[in-house]
């Protein structure tokens, strides 16, 4: 629906307006003020027109002579301030600082004297200028040329622009309020726009120049006025009355030293052009600030007429002032003179008047379309009916009277009468195609129930439907407020606004007279909505703040859900019968359309409430750390979760719907057969669960019987717990519990040996050196001496392996202990053929650990290593940085075997063979004492071996943390 001007440019109805005007003058008085001020306006617009002809003519009988040179007063002549590059001074040689003395002879102190005489020469004619250059005196032949006037057509144009939109409004609505104040700016923008002085200073041209100084300060005043009392005066405006005369002051001010200066004749040129620059800025400031105050209203609109108004009204400010402003204002207060891009840069101007008559036939920021196209159409429709009836009946007359003069005058009587009767059908369609072609859709009222229908039916959205009723309903009917009130499900007696469109300011609403009414007439109406006199107070109060005359109930099933508020037309109309019978067919409609959108919403509920159950079981489920699967009585997998396909390594949409027995191993098929077979929970602990990827996982699985809440048996639900890492974890923790015990019982033994073995050894030694001359028991005692020092390395070896007391720490360089380890065995691996490769990281950074027992983890690996490789081979040690200090221990050996490598780790365990030639059989306490050194140093170590292929041990060792500084 759309607004006329009398809702954009007053804030009510016309009749409240018009009835709000009665009350407070008297009529007499009201009379008297319009036709006053239409007799102004006409004076004033008659006026402006014929000076505005009368100064189109002067110009074209008065060329403007133009030298091209910038002339200003200095010390009593006039000096060249600017040449204009190509005009006529520069192609005479006038240059800038020339002093210009004389005119063909008559001296020339003033510029008003330079135009006089100029003038006097006239254009297209030669002129000698007298000059001093530089204290030389000469004089320079100029032919005059007229004075570029292009700019000033256009300007034209935008004056008639504005001139045929401010009569369009005035004449239309010329008793509205704000249609007044915006004729006068549309004059003043006219008069501001068409008028040119022509420079020889008559009487005429003084009083066209005055006339454009005058609209040129008080036109962006009024403009901003406009902004900001339109659509209706700002809420800041209407607090602070001292605002509107302040926007005048500004150019009250200028226009009185502008008279000032030149009545008092103390103006130079560079006075009257710093004071066209001042001016200027005024006209941009003014624009400028209007344009934000018609934005800021913009912003704030709430219709979306009004929004599409104020849209076009804003960004046609916004269009006509911005280049103007950038291109034209700007350059000139910065001491440009006027160019070729700053002229066509003012054109931009003629967007503003533009954009307003866009405004008004596109959204109908005046209602005079509608008056023009009804009143016309009528008219024209009028005299062809009745050009069409009288002639029909003339001939019909004619016919009678010639060829049965007999008849008389009763049958001249009779064929007339039968000529009306059968022209009244043909009268009948004619004004039926008329009123379908001006009022479409609001006439036809077939088509607009089924496109009704279909829109009604079609959407499910209760807020959608509605704003699409008040749409449909306010561009059908032409109505500017219309409502929707819906009963409340619970208590349906009472309503509420649901829906509205032209209604602003609601509040706080008593609408209780709905829930009193019993619509017996079929709907409500009040004639005047500011004196439903039967209503109680609030009702009164609320019925004049909602302005809706009709009130139509939407009835379902004897039950009203909804009501349906419309006010006037556009026009300021009542609806016509056709109109409210057509409102109570659609009531219908709409009230089953409102139950639908209802029942539809309360199902969607339903369904979100379902929706976010399932979603929470359904995360329960998949948020649990074990694996849930379901199966059916026939077990079939029909839920599987996604601890399921982490640990079986299978998506369930591969399993879903599959069969227990084609998913899972034949072993835990048979345990669940077997299980299920008596009813209870049963469990299966630390079971083998093979998977399709040829591992195992350790499992607890519980079974249970999946039931409804009756108690009913559906299926079974399998509960499976991979308990692998746990089973690991425990291990060691035995492993590590074996390993206490040992070391404390390799502590008790070590202890006791030692002192044995000592005393054997030095008297084995002692009898080896009484006996140097019979080698076959100095052999005997060799080999003794042997055995025990061999003792005694495991007793060394047992020590280290139970030894519990902590050693001292410091910052340790592994490369450094690694260097030394194998500069220690360099003659063995020499001997062992065994080349050595170190890739040690260069800027390794130090650990926290003890060098001494470090050195006996590498010492012990290294010589592991040599020991795999009886026959040869090479040992790789490589270190780097990462998120720890790595160290990677690498043989091309023998390897370990895969069933021995958990047990490597164990005390006494020993893959060496019997002794050969220089080399033992080995304690099996060397890569037991290396784990309890790493595990000390808080470290890692892991090995990696195949039989044949060598073996890698890669050993983890954390950094130390850099101290954070204070």
């Amino acid at each position: 629906m759309s607004m006329v001007l009398e809702s954009k440019l007053q804030p009510t109805t016309p009749g409240e307006v018009r009835s709000r005007e009665r009350r407070s003058q008297p009529p007499m008085t009201r009379e008297f003020q319009i036709r006053f001020s239409a007799v102004i306006l006409a004076f004033c617009t008659l006026a402006a027109v014929v000076f505005a002809v009368l100064n189109f003519r002067s110009e074209l009988q008065h060329q403007v002579p133009y030298d091209g040179v910038w002339w200003i007063e200095h010390e009593g002549w006039l000096r060249a301030q600017r040449v204009l590059a190509g005009g006529p001074g520069e192609k005479a040689g006038i240059k800038a600082g020339d002093e210009l003395v004389a005119i063909n002879n008559q001296t020339i102190n003033t510029v008003p004297q330079f135009t006089a005489r100029i003038f006097r020469v006239g254009a297209w004619t030669s002129a000698t200028y007298s000059l001093v250059r530089n204290e030389v005196p000469l004089n320079v032949p100029i032919i005059l040329v007229p004075a570029d006037k292009s700019l000033h057509a256009g300007l034209r144009l935008i004056a008639l622009i504005y001139l045929g939109i401010g009569l369009y409004v005035l004449l239309r609505r010329w008793s509205a309020p704000k249609s007044t104040h915006f004729y006068v700016f549309c004059l003043a923008s006219f008069v501001f726009y068409s008028f040119h002085y022509v420079g020889n200073w008559s009487a005429f041209d003084q009083a066209i120049y005055w006339a454009n100084v005058t609209a040129w300060l008080l036109q962006p005043a009024l403009f901003l006025h406009f902004a900001l009392t339109f659509p209706e005066p700002k809420e800041f405006v209407g607090k602070r009355a001292w605002i509107v005369p302040l926007v005048y002051l500004p150019g009250l001010l200028l226009l009185g030293f502008h008279l000032w200066v030149l009545r008092t004749r103390v103006a130079t040129e560079l006075l009257r052009w710093n004071l066209d620059r001042v001016e200027m800025f005024y006209l941009a400031t003014l624009f400028a600030v209007a344009a934000v105050v018609f934005w800021n209203t913009y912003r704030r609109a709430h219709t979306p007429i009004l929004r599409q108004q104020l849209k076009w009204v804003t960004r046609g400010t916004i269009l006509a002032i911005t280049p103007f402003t950038l291109f034209y204002v700007i350059p000139f207060l910065a001491g440009a003179l006027p160019s070729t891009l700053m002229t066509v840069s003012a054109f931009s101007l003629v967007f503003l008047p533009l954009t307003f008559g866009y405004a008004i036939v596109r959204y109908r920021l005046m209602d005079v379309d509608i008056i023009f196209k009804r009143g016309m159409a009528y008219t024209l429709a009028a005299a062809a009916i009745l050009g069409l009836y009288f002639g029909a009946v003339g001939v019909a007359a004619e016919i009678v009277h010639t060829r049965m003069p007999g008849a008389g005058p009763a049958g001249l009587v009779v064929a007339m009468i039968v000529a009306a009767l059968l022209f009244d059908p043909i009268k009948s369609w004619i004004q039926e195609r008329l009123d379908r072609v001006f009022y479409r859709k609001r006439y036809d009222y077939r088509r607009t129930l089924i496109e009704f229908g279909r829109d009604l039916s079609s959407e499910t959205d209760l807020d959608k439907m509605l704003s699409s009723v008040t749409d449909r309903l306010s561009r059908t009917l032409l109505v500017d407020r219309i409502a929707v009130f819906l009963a409340d499900p619970e208590q349906p007696e009472h309503f509420r606004l649901a829906k509205s469109f032209g209604i602003s300011d609601t509040g706080t609403l008593d609408i209780g007279f709905l829930e009193r009414e019993s619509f017996e007439a079929g709907h409500l109406f009040y004639e005047n909505t500011h004196q439903a006199l039967r209503e109680t107070p609030t009702a009164q109060q609320a019925i004049a703040r909602l302005d809706l005359n009709y009130y139509i109930p939407c009835t379902v099933q004897n039950r009203t859900i909804a009501v349906l508020g419309l006010g006037k037309t556009v026009e300021g109309d009542f609806l016509s019968s056709e109109d409210v019978e057509l409102l109570q067919t659609l009531a219908g409609y709409i009230g089953i359309a409102i139950q639908n959108a209802r029942l539809y919403a309360s199902l969607e509920q339903k369904v979100l409430e379902y929706e976010r159950l399932k979603d929470f079981n359904e995360n329960i489920v998949e948020s649990i750390s074990v694996g849930v699967l379901a199966v059916d009585l026939e077990d079939r997998i029909e839920s599987w979760n996604s601890q399921m396909e982490v640990m079986y390594a299978k998506p369930r949409s591969e399993i879903l719907g599959r069969s227990l027995s084609d998913v899972f191993p034949a072993s835990f098929v048979e345990n669940f057969y077997r299980v299920r077979q008596t009813a209870g929970i049963h469990n299966l602990y630390k079971f083998r669960l093979g998977t399709p990827a040829g591992g195992a996982r350790i499992t607890n699985i519980a079974i249970a019987p999946l039931v409804t809440r009756r108690f009913q048996l559906i299926g079974r639900l399998i509960i499976v717990d991979d308990i692998t890492e746990r089973v690991a974890l425990e291990a060691q923790l035995s492993q590590a519990d074996k390993m206490s015990s040992i070391g404390l019982l390799a502590a008790g033994v070590a202890h006791e040996v030692n002192t044995p073995l000592a005393v054997i050894s030095s008297y084995a030694q002692m009898l080896a050196k009484q006996l140097t001359g019979d080698e076959k028991r100095s052999a005997l005692l060799e080999k003794i001496t042997r055995q025990t020092f061999r003792a005694s390395e495991i007793v060394n070896n047992l020590l280290n392996f139970s030894r519990t007391s902590g050693a001292e720490f410091s910052q340790v360089d592994i490369n450094k202990v690694i260097h030394d380890t194998l500069t220690l065995l360099e003659h063995q691996f020499k001997t062992a053929r065994i080349e050595v490769k170190h890739e040690l990281a260069a800027g390794l950074p130090a650990i926290q650990g003890n060098a001494g027992r470090l050195q006996q983890v590498f010492l012990n690996l290294f010589l592991n290593a040599k020991d795999a490789m009886p026959g040869g081979g090479r040992l790789t040690v490589a270190t780097g940085n990462g998120a720890a200090v790595n160290v990677a221990v690498s043989d091309t050996g023998s390897g370990i075997a895969p069933e021995h490598i958990n047990r490597i780790y164990d005390p006494f365990f020993t893959t060496k063979t019997a002794p050969t030639e220089g080399q033992s059989r080995g304690t099996g306490l060397g890569l037991s004492v290396t784990y309890g050194i790493i595990q000390e140093h808080a470290g890692k170590i892991r090995v990696e071996s195949r039989p044949g292929a060598g073996t890698t041990f890669h050993l983890e060792f954390p950094r130390v943390r850099k101290a954070v500084s204070a």
